[in-house]
């Protein structure tokens, strides 16, 4: 190998030629102890930019790892890609390369509620797992809440950002299309009905990768601890969405980052005893 590497060979943790793990190519160093994750990598490329250094990239298939500083803070940004596994294997492979490690999911998601406006910040609370992966972890089938330290810091951004947010659950699913009650031409929809269901059990949006986060944090015997916020892209309950429309994506995207990176602030502050007002 071209790395000495720190874990004993074998096929439960598969290493690449250089020694490190396989899909993040990453080492021991190579991950910070605070990660923004996003699933698209322009994403993450835009939110790279507003770094003060980097230090690392690596891409490779669909996972992009940027480690760097923000005012004077270790962070990494990691782009997964779409869905509850690719967000379980840049977990799992991401844990076994630092010692301790915060998760703040920066996503996009659709609203199930009325008052709730595309451009708006959704705050996980907690996340239903109507996923088929972090039940391979736990086998608990209930609702897994965010971590409160991370939803604090994350409602507190908000607030001083003067964003529009809203704080409530969040369900996570496996598909974006069927799975999240969507009906198309050509194919059948087993919950048709999704939308409804949902809003009237009080849930506040959808989307494919945020109770992942939270379950491997709560079960993992690593130092660990997630949450996440995501920007409003549909509506699906008035109809109202942004897919179409390149500048209130980008709007919001860029009010999504800024609460982000206000919140890493927050919570560097608040684990170091810090005063970053």
């Amino acid at each position: 190998m071209g790395e000495t590497s720190p874990w004993p060979p074998g096929p439960d943790l598969p290493l690449n030629e250089r020694g490190r793990v396989y899909h993040l190519d990453c080492g021991p160093g190579d991950i910070a102890p605070y990660i923004l994750t996003c699933g698209d990598p322009d994403r993450a490329r835009r939110l790279a930019c507003r770094l003060d250094r980097v230090r690392l990239r690596r891409h490779n298939r669909e996972f992009l790892t940027i480690t760097g500083e923000y005012h004077g803070i270790p962070v990494t940004i990691l782009a997964t890609g779409i869905g509850p596994d690719n967000t379980a294997i840049a977990v799992v492979e991401a844990a076994q390369c630092a010692a301790a490690l915060t998760f703040v999911r920066l996503g996009s998601c659709g609203a199930l509620r009325e008052g709730i406006q595309v451009g708006d910040l959704i705050i996980t609370r907690e996340a239903l797992r109507d996923e088929n992966t972090s039940h391979y972890y736990v086998r608990n089938a209930g609702p897994v809440p965010a971590d409160p330290e991370v939803l604090q810091s994350l409602v507190q951004a908000a607030e001083e950002l003067g964003a529009p947010y809203h704080v409530g659950p969040t369900c996570t699913t496996s598909d974006f299309y069927a799975g999240q009650g969507r009906r198309l031409p050509g194919f059948p929809v087993v919950d048709p009905e999704k939308v409804k269901r949902l809003k009237q059990a009080g849930v506040y949006n959808l989307e494919m990768e945020m109770s992942v986060y939270l379950t491997l944090a709560q079960v993992s015997s690593r130092p660990m601890r997630a949450g996440g916020v995501c920007a409003v892209f549909t509506n699906r309950v008035t109809g109202d969405m942004a897919f179409g429309l390149k500048s209130r994506r980008a709007a919001a995207e860029v009010l999504l980052l800024r609460v982000g990176l206000r919140a890493l602030e927050i919570l560097y502050a608040r684990d170091h005893c810090l005063d970053r007002g």
